[in-house]
């Protein structure tokens, strides 16, 4: 089974792609169909909010169908938007192609994060993690160059259709049937809600994922009218944004399992202070090579500790329902950091994107006075690890 979850990182790695990748190529999106540069922001709003909406639904709608034919039905939507999104005419059309794989993206997590935490435990689940990371640090760089390399940006969405069919047929060869089990008697799942700081944190991921992504949306766009880079430049400064993020993940996590509240307050503190560094450096050719690597090693480790400070005291019984809280969060997050960047950016000029996410930011560091213990407990350390373990994977 060892090789199947490596198929499932390969598909996780088309999933983040295609979700992230028209972050490298907005600008030329906005002048190729002549719409502002907020409203090709949409592009990945309408996705994220897609799968806020359809995140606590749609495990439970697909119980009783097959695993692996689910899938091999989301990979392949996914290869098929992506070529839908390809052959656009307009923009409309490449909205709808943007919305269609989102409705099912959830499903990808839950079903994958499942398969390999039950074959593999912890490992499994961080390998199937490896493929999120990989999008970041190859697959968004390469979409990008790709469009600057063919000077189209079809290529982009080419490219990870080609991905996607690459998965789509690792999982049609090398994942096993998978009946749906039946379904078992749980524990009241919604008590939890009773809890004032689960509501805090859900808050403080929707401010803080609202904030990184309020300027990493524009990043492709703050780099080229501000910082001048051409196309090669600019695919390289995402490469290094992305390596650098894979840093910063690893040294977030063992940060976290030292002390959530101060690795939670600190890295609200960095990610500002790298903000506005980028705002008053932006137009320094050299210092920007230098913030754009902190920056990004800092902007990944967001994920972990919205996953971290929200899931580390709720109960195993509704961990589950918790998760599925949590990827609307992080989506309505995402959606709402675009869709105010953009406004800013249209009315203001793209170097006040900046502005927006340290003024989120702000109000997440003053939230973070309010909840979660201050590190996770050593008794509790060898039962939670496997939760945190999913729960990190599960909602990226």
């Amino acid at each position: 089974m060892k090789r199947s979850i490596y198929v499932l990182a390969l598909g996780a790695f088309g999933i983040i792609t295609t979700e992230f990748g028209v972050v490298g190529i907005l600008p030329t999106i906005s002048r190729q169909f002549g719409v502002s540069i907020d409203a090709a922001g949409w592009l990945l709003s309408a996705f994220a909010i897609t799968v806020a909406v359809s995140s606590p639904f749609i495990t439970s709608f697909t119980s009783k169908i097959n695993r692996k034919f689910l899938l091999c039905l989301v990979m392949s939507i996914f290869v098929l938007s992506n070529l839908i999104s390809a052959f656009s005419t307009n923009f409309t059309m490449l909205m709808i192609a943007r919305v269609l794989p989102a409705i099912l993206h959830p499903l990808f997590w839950n079903i994958s994060i499942a398969i390999a935490f039950k074959e593999r435990g912890a490992k499994g689940v961080s390998t199937v993690m490896l493929g999120l990371s990989l999008a970041t640090v190859l697959g968004i760089p390469m979409t990008t160059y790709a469009a600057d390399l063919f000077h189209n940006w079809k290529a982009s969405f080419f490219l990870s259709s080609a991905i996607s069919l690459i998965a789509f047929m690792g999982l049609l060869f090398f994942i096993p049937s998978m009946p749906a089990e039946k379904e078992k008697h749980e524990q009241n799942q919604f008590t939890v809600l009773k809890n004032p700081f689960l509501w805090i944190n859900l808050v403080s991921t929707i401010g803080t994922l609202a904030a990184m992504f309020s300027s990493y949306t524009y990043l492709t766009a703050y780099l080229e009218e501000i910082t001048k880079m051409n196309g090669a430049q600019i695919s390289m400064m995402l490469l290094l944004f992305g390596g650098m993020g894979t840093l910063g993940n690893w040294l977030m996590g063992l940060a976290l399992n030292r002390n959530v509240k101060i690795t939670t307050r600190v890295f609200l503190l960095l990610l500002i202070t790298v903000q506005v560094l980028a705002y008053f450096l932006g137009g320094v050719f050299i210092p920007m090579i230098i913030i754009v690597s902190l920056w990004g090693m800092i902007h990944t480790g967001g994920f972990l500790v919205c996953n971290i400070r929200t899931t580390q005291t709720i109960p195993h019984h509704a961990l589950e329902f918790v998760n599925s809280l949590l990827t609307s969060s992080f989506n309505i997050g995402i959606s709402l950091g675009a869709f105010l960047g953009g406004i800013v950016s249209s009315y203001y000029g793209v170097q006040h994107v900046l502005s927006v996410s340290v003024l989120l930011l702000g109000a997440t560091f003053f939230l973070s006075f309010f909840s979660f213990p201050e590190k996770i407990t050593a008794d509790e350390e060898n039962e939670d690890e496997k939760e945190l373990a999913v729960s990190v994977c599960k909602h990226m």
